[in-house]
C-alpha cells in the first residue's frame, strides 16, 4: 500500500486550518444559562468566559446568601455544560475530516 505523504501533510494543515476557525468561531458564540426559574442568568462565550450576570433583586436576601451563591454558581456550571455541549457538536464535525491511516486509528 502507497502513502502519498504530500496529500496527508495537506490534509493534516487544512484541518489544523479548520480546527482554529471553528474554534474562533465557537469563542464568539454566546450561551445562556439560568437557575432558580430565571432568578439568576448568565451568559458565557464558547471560551468560556460570563460576558453578562442578571439577578433578580427578589432573590437577594441578606439573610441568605449561600442560596444566592448556589443559585450563582448553578447558572455558571449550566452555561460551562451548554458550552462544552456546543465545543463537542462543532468541533465533532471536523473529526471526519482525518485522514484514514491504516494503523493509526485516528
Amino acid at each position: 500500500m502507497k502513502f502519498d505523504l504530500q496529500n496527508i501533510l495537506q490534509q493534516a494543515q487544512q484541518m489544523q486550518a479548520e480546527v482554529e476557525k471553528k474554534r474562533q468561531e465557537l469563542n464568539s458564540k454566546i450561551v445562556e444559562a439560568e437557575s432558580g426559574g430565571g432568578m439568576v442568568k448568565v451568559k458565557m462565550t464558547g471560551n468560556n468566559r460570563v460576558t453578562e450576570l442578571k439577578i433578580s433583586k427578589e432573590i437577594v436576601d441578606p439573610e441568605d446568601i449561600e442560596m444566592l451563591e448556589d443559585l450563582i454558581i448553578a447558572a455558571v456550571n449550566k452555561a460551562g455544560q451548554k458550552v462544552d455541549a456546543l465545543t463537542q457538536e462543532e468541533m465533532g464535525a471536523l473529526s471526519n475530516m482525518m485522514p484514514n491511516i491504516p494503523g493509526l486509528n485516528l
